[in-house]
């Protein structure tokens, strides 16, 4: 241990003495206690420590009342109070108060009660709720801002009390440098780092102590400015921080920033400046305009990239497609052709060979040999099987035992044969040599999945080659091949539907107008059904009523399907429905928006290569595949012609794979020809089992042909004829209208129900009765108001469920305001039927299970984003012009801490608004 001499010890015994009256509040007589270097340190770090627990609890006074914006209280609480780095404004206070600052600090309840009063006031007063030391019977200087007090020395202001203030009335001071007094208590309270506060002067002009905004009190000649007298937000006051461009170390120092260096308000050091910035001295922040001339040379480079190179992505890929395709459409011609000739020459081989054994049993029609008719049967077998490419030679000798010549027939009779039913049914994509082994036979009948572009490519192609065969063979069948074909017929894929509907009946809601009225018939599968009738005859409504589309109207009758009443939404996912409008993406190729409608609706768990099958099956029997790479086309961009846009609508639909498929006048704006290829893609949908209902709008006489059944509406909607088209001229022959020579009996019809035409000959029937002799000649009841007309051909049923006014003539006396009110609740529930029909879900009964939301989405994005592609240019300019404007704008507004770049926001939206106005 250190030896202490007798000087040392009395040393150390007098700082101990003097520290501890100074912590007791006993006030220095003889300043030259403070004088000793030791004993102000000494006292200064005891006086931190008492410091450091007041504002410890007045930070989680704050976090308690606003937890909502304090993320971290100790990296808070160290950023604002913690004072250990320079302690100079206490060893100063203490040397101003003459060791007296222990009794001048606020305790924890002074502190609890500045905070509450502080986060509780709703105005914009400066001094607290009136309190112990500072209230209307007693108010010192020390409750003025700026000033402070000191409790008497027979009391002692403990800090850590919080529950009562002590008397703090005597001795009244300015307050200390680094503190602040609020207006209304007699205490000091330690500035937080970042702030600044220095004693205030007097400005003699404005009678106010700056750098804060108090005023002296009125009647006190002897009061002067003190310190500080408040600390709080930016928008209450910006001097109480460290102004921007100096920093503050201390909150009594102030420190202008020097060159290479930026300070922001309320800054405690200096941030040095990034590289290529320039900083002047004082400078608030950095000046980082060669970043942003490199940013926007960066981006105007990577737009202009865009702009040039945005369309290269999608051709590329899809050229390498298209060499995958052709690859494999050539790949499976050359197999077809094989295959064909390998046909052709079983054919002529089997001729040789009956003929061969016709002449033989001529020849030896006479002898008796036993041996003979083996050996013809052998040589013919050998004749047969020497002429297949993959098999042995064998020889027509006879065998020694007849055992073994059935051994050797029946295994040189199978194995050829086998193979002839594997190369024509066409299993492989290649032809190939088959081993006779049964285990290697069965491993090569569990074939994979083919995942790459070329496999999927070579097996759809395969398909449509097997097809086009069956199709073929299928014109030339004879009654065996008609029973063989349909015994051994795959099972359907496709869900059957038969549409029936009786009395179908429409009204319009908003006019309580008939649109359609009393229909009755029936769709059936396999079938084509034509709807035709003059404009306003209801052929729309009526396709939209099948299809439980029929918004804005009220329906009664009933639609039946497969002879159950169900809910037509039941089958919505296997019901097709193209409208006259198109709904194509003009920004995609016409294979994008048929894919895009396959993977949207056809069944989840179908593999990707039949999905391929059924667009690529779409795309040849619609005769698309010349422009299946080219865009649709807008109206700004030319893409493919009227007709293929058709088709396309069309393909839509027909990729889904429906069970029933209706569509709105198909063939409008075709020529003869397009419509022939649609007719003729559309009934092998019907070969399918698949039911077509289609709007058509005076087809030519060869395409009227086509057409399996005919609905005829006339005007108002009334049935005039239903059933097969291959009858209708007779029906109308029996009412005695004959149609003229060289006059297409569809076009005549039509001009007859638009009473342009009267009927010929001597039937003396009129358009308006034409409707009337259909009900009557099938039987069904009449409404009360077409009886008039109807009574001269017959008795009569009455229907009393169809009293409606067809005109909608009793709401002629509506007033405006109610007229208004009606159209206004008819818009209301037209929109709530949409929502309904679109988000309601109903029993599924389509046997179909389509992709969820998330796969849906997936697809939505990627088409979107071929969208984006394609329209690059346009957004590549659009997104420069923004670059540009906003580059502008930045330089000429500078944004700051106290508005935050809200000149620069509001520069920006002008410039997206003028964006969007761009046409």
């Amino acid at each position: 241990m250190p030896s202490w001499s007798t000087k040392d010890l009395l040393v150390v015994l007098a700082l101990a003495v003097t520290v501890s009256s100074l912590l007791n509040g006993v006030k220095c007589q003889q300043t030259s206690d403070l004088d000793n270097p030791a004993v102000l340190s000494v006292l200064t770090q005891l006086v931190y420590s008492q410091v450091s627990n007041v504002t410890s609890f007045l930070s989680h006074e704050i976090s308690n009342r606003s937890s909502f914006c304090v993320e971290d209280l100790n990296a808070d609480w160290n950023n604002a109070f913690n004072f250990s780095s320079d302690l100079g404004f206490l060893t100063s206070c203490i040397q101003t108060t003459k060791g007296d600052i222990k009794q001048r600090i606020c305790n924890e309840a002074e502190i609890k009660f500045y905070s509450k009063s502080l986060l509780d006031r709703s105005n914009g007063i400066n001094y607290l709720k009136p309190n112990k030391n500072c209230n209307l019977t007693s108010w010192v200087s020390g409750c003025e801002p700026g000033w402070a007090c000191s409790a008497p020395s027979t009391e002692q202001a403990e800090f850590q009390n919080s529950q009562d203030m002590p008397s703090r009335t005597t001795d009244c001071e300015p307050c200390c440098e680094g503190f602040f007094c609020p207006h209304g208590i007699t205490c000091m309270i330690p500035c937080p780092l970042g702030s600044y506060c220095p004693l205030a002067k007097l400005n003699n002009t404005t009678g106010v102590c700056e750098p804060y905004r108090y005023q002296l009190p009125p009647m006190r000649p002897n009061h002067t400015c003190g310190g500080a007298n408040i600390w709080a937000d930016v928008d209450s006051s910006s001097e109480t921080f460290c102004p921007a461009g100096w920093y503050c170390p201390t909150t009594t120092k102030r420190i202008p920033c020097s060159s290479g260096h930026y300070c922001r308000m309320g800054s405690i050091s200096q941030t040095r400046c990034f590289k290529l910035t320039s900083c002047k001295s004082k400078a608030e922040t950095q000046n980082m305009g060669v970043y942003g001339i490199m940013l926007i040379a960066a981006l105007s480079t990577l737009l202009l990239i865009i702009y040039s190179c945005s369309d290269q992505v999608l051709s590329t890929r899809e050229r390498r497609m298209a060499k995958s395709r052709e690859a494999a459409a050539r790949s499976v011609r050359k197999t077809s052709n094989a295959r064909q000739r390998w046909k052709t020459a079983k054919d002529v081989a089997k001729k040789s060979a009956s003929g061969l054994q016709a002449q033989l049993s001529r020849t030896f029609s006479r002898k008796k040999d036993v041996a003979d008719p083996e050996k013809v049967k052998m040589l013919g077998q050998a004749t047969d099987i020497e002429l297949l490419s993959h098999s042995h030679p064998i020889t027509p000798n006879i065998a020694p035992s007849s055992s073994a010549v059935q051994k050797e027939k029946a295994k040189e009779s199978i194995d050829p044969m086998q193979m002839m039913h594997e190369i024509e049914n066409g299993d492989n994509l290649h032809l190939e040599t088959k081993t006779r082994d049964k285990s290697v036979q069965g491993k090569a009948s569990k074939e994979k999945q083919p995942e790459t572009h070329s496999q999927i490519f070579k097996y759809a192609y395969a398909q449509l080659e097997k097809e086009k065969a069956q199709q073929q063979e299928n014109k030339n069948l004879t009654f065996s091949g008609v029973v063989n074909m349909a015994t051994k017929g795959e099972p359907r894929k496709r869900l059957l539907m038969e549409i029936s509907f009786k009395d179908l009946t429409l009204i319009l809601k908003v006019q309580n107008k008939l649109i359609l009225r009393c229909v009755t018939g029936k769709i059936k599968p396999g079938r084509i059904t034509a709807v035709m009738g003059p404009s306003g005859a209801g052929k729309t409504t009526f396709l939209s009523a099948v299809a439980g589309k029929a918004f804005g109207c009220k329906m009664t009758g009933s639609v039946i399907i497969n002879g159950k009443t169900e809910s037509i939404h039941s089958y919505k996912k296997i019901i097709g429905f193209v409208p006259q409008d198109d709904i194509v993406h003009g920004n995609l190729t016409v294979e994008e928006n048929l894919w895009f409608s396959a993977q949207c609706r056809l069944s989840a768990d179908l593999p990707k290569a039949d999905k391929v099958l059924v667009v690529e099956r779409v795309i040849e029997f619609l005769g698309l595949q010349s422009v299946r790479n080219s865009l649709v086309g807008t109206v700004e961009k030319r893409g493919i012609s009227g007709g293929q846009r058709k088709r396309v609508n069309v393909g839509l639909e027909m990729v889904m794979e429906p069970s029933l498929l209706l569509l709105d006048e198909p063939t409008s704006g075709l020529d003869s020809a397009s419509c022939q290829l649609l007719l003729r893609a559309l009934r092998r949908e019907a070969l399918q089992g698949v039911n077509i209902c289609m709007v058509v709008h005076q087809p030519s006489y060869a395409l009227f042909n086509m057409f399996d059944d005919l609905i005829l509406l006339a005007k108002g909607g009334l049935t005039v004829y239903h059933g097969p088209v291959k009858k209708v001229e007779e029906y109308f022959l029996g009412l005695g209208i004959c149609i003229p020579e060289r006059i297409n009996p569809p076009d005549y019809f039509i001009d007859i129900l638009e009473g342009l035409v009267e009927p010929g000959g001597s039937s003396g029937v009129s358009y308006k009765d034409l409707p009337v002799r259909w009900m009557l000649h099938n039987g069904y009841p009449v409404p009360l108001d077409m009886q008039k007309n109807a009574a001269k051909f017959g008795n009569l049923t009455p229907n009393p469920a169809n009293e409606t006014d067809p005109n909608g003539s009793e709401h002629d006396d509506r007033s405006f305001a109610g007229e208004l009110l009606h159209d206004v609740r008819h818009v209301v529930e037209l929109e709530g039927e949409k929502i309904l029909f679109n988000f309601l879900k109903s029993q599924d009964l389509s046997n179909r299970k389509t992709p969820g939301i998330f796969k849906q989405y997936k697809y939505f994005l990627i088409r979107i984003v071929k969208q984006r592609l394609r329209e690059s240019k346009i957004q590549a300019i659009d997104y420069l012009i923004l670059l540009l404007a906003g580059a502008c704008l930045g330089a000429l507004s500078r944004g700051n801490d106290q508005k935050f770049g809200g000149v620069g926001y509001i520069y920006t939206v002008i410039c997206l608004f003028y964006v969007k106005l761009r046409p």
